[in-house]
C-alpha cells in the first residue's frame, strides 16, 4: 500500500507569452518506511515536485492536472486552510537552508512547541518535554539548555537538526526533504543522512529526498527517480539505477561522477544543457544531448516502459521490432 501516490502530475505557469509546462505527466509512489530519491540537474523539476506535494507552489504556478494522493486522500485540490492543517501534521518539510526555515526572533523551543501545540492535543508542559525529546532524538547535546537558545546560537549542522526536529514535531507520515545536506560539510552531511535513515526506520515515515548528489542518493535511498525537463526519465531500485542505468541520461549522470578505483584524467560530461521550458524539443526531450538518438526519438515522446529491473522513458527499451534504425 502506497503512502503517497503522485499520478500524472502536470504543473503549469501561465504567462503573457503563453503557458509554460514545468512538470509534464509525472507519476510515482512512496511506501511507508521507504526513502525515494529524486535526482536531476538544476531545472529538472525536483523542487517543484516537492513544492506541489507540500502545497507551496509559488503563484502563478498551479497544478493543471493529475492527482496527489496521501494515505488514500486526494490533497492537490484542497483549499489553503485545509492544506495548512495537513502540512506539519501529515507532511513534514525539510528545506535546503535552515536559516530560512527558522524564525531568528524566536527560540528554537518556542518554534517547536508552537508547532506541537498547533497539531497535537497536548498541554504546554507536554509540548515542551516533547520538543526536548525531539532535540535529543536528532542528536543535539544538552537539549534541556539548548531548547531556549536562538537559531543564530547553533552551527549550520545543528540548525539543520533543529529543522529536522521541527519537521518531525507532529509525527508526520511523509517527509519532503529538499536538498537537506547541500549547505553542510561532508562529515555533517553523513550524520544528517544517518539521522534521516534512522528516523525513517523507527517511525515508519516515508521520505522524499530531493537532491542533485548521486552519492547522497546511493547512501540513503531505497529507490530513485531521475528527472529530466519536467518528466521522469528513469525510476527503480537505487542499486539497479546506479549500477545498470537504462536511460542514456542516467548513464551520463553516473559517468560524470569521479570513480576512486579508476585513474582518469578527465571526467565524462553530458554535452549541452537542459532545455528551457519554452524550447523543449519534439520527441524525447533529451534527444539533442543523447549519444544513442535515432529517428523515433526525434518525433515521438516516450513514456516510462519496462527496462529490466527499472522503468525508463527511452525508445531503446521498446519492442525491438519497432526499433528499426537503432544503432547497433
Amino acid at each position: 500500500m502506497s503512502l503517497l501516490e503522485v499520478k500524472n502530475l502536470v504543473v503549469e505557469f501561465p504567462g503573457r507569452r503563453g503557458t509554460l509546462r514545468a512538470l509534464d505527466d509525472i507519476s510515482f509512489s512512496i511506501a511507508p518506511g521507504e526513502i525515494l530519491g529524486v535526482v536531476g540537474e538544476s531545472g529538472a523539476g525536483k523542487s517543484l515536485t516537492g513544492a506541489a506535494i507540500i502545497g507551496l507552489l509559488e503563484p502563478p504556478g498551479r497544478v493543471a492536472s493529475g492527482q496527489i494522493v496521501l494515505e488514500g486522500q486526494r490533497i492537490d485540490n484542497l483549499d489553503h486552510e485545509a492544506m495548512r492543517h495537513i502540512r506539519g501534521r501529515r507532511i513534514g518539510a525539510i528545506f535546503q537552508d535552515p536559516l530560512t526555515s527558522l524564525n531568528p526572533l524566536y527560540t528554537v523551543g518556542r518554534q517547536l512547541t508552537e508547532t506541537i501545540l498547533t497539531h497535537l492535543p497536548v498541554t504546554p508542559a507536554e509540548a515542551r518535554q516533547r520538543a526536548i525529546d525531539l532535540l535529543k532524538d536528532t542528536g543535539i547535546p544538552a537539549a534541556e539548555e539548548r531548547i531556549d537558545h536562538y537559531p543564530h546560537q547553533f552551527s549550520g549542522g545543528m540548525r539543520q537538526r533543529v529543522v529536522i526536529a521541527l519537521a518531525l514535531a507532529a509525527e508526520p507520515k511523509l517527509i519532503v526533504a529538499d536538498e537537506p545536506t547541500t549547505a553542510l560539510d561532508v562529515s555533517i552531511q553523513a550524520q544528517i543522512i544517518t539521522l534521516l535513515k534512522n528516523i525513517c526506520k523507527s517511525r515508519g515515515a516515508a521520505v522524499m529526498l530531493i537532491t542533485h548528489d548521486m552519492g547522497v542518493i546511493a547512501e540513503t535511498c531505497d529507490r530513485v527517480a531521475v528527472l529530466y525537463a519536467g518528466r521522469v526519465a528513469e525510476i527503480g531500485p537505487v542499486h539497479d539505477v546506479i549500477n545498470h542505468p537504462a536511460h542514456p541520461y542516467t548513464a551520463g549522470l553516473m559517468a560524470s561522477i569521479p570513480d576512486m578505483e579508476q585513474d582518469r584524467e578527465r571526467l565524462n560530461q553530458i554535452d549541452g544543457a537542459m532545455p528551457r521550458l519554452n524550447a523543449i524539443p519534439r520527441g524525447c526531450a533529451y534527444n539533442p544531448r543523447c549519444p544513442k538518438t535515432f529517428d523515433r526519438c526525434m518525433n515521438e515522446r516516450p513514456d516510462l516502459m519496462d527496462a529490466g529491473t527499472t522503468r525508463a522513458a527511452c525508445w531503446l527499451h521498446a519492442d525491438r521490432s519497432e526499433n528499426a534504425g537503432v544503432p547497433a
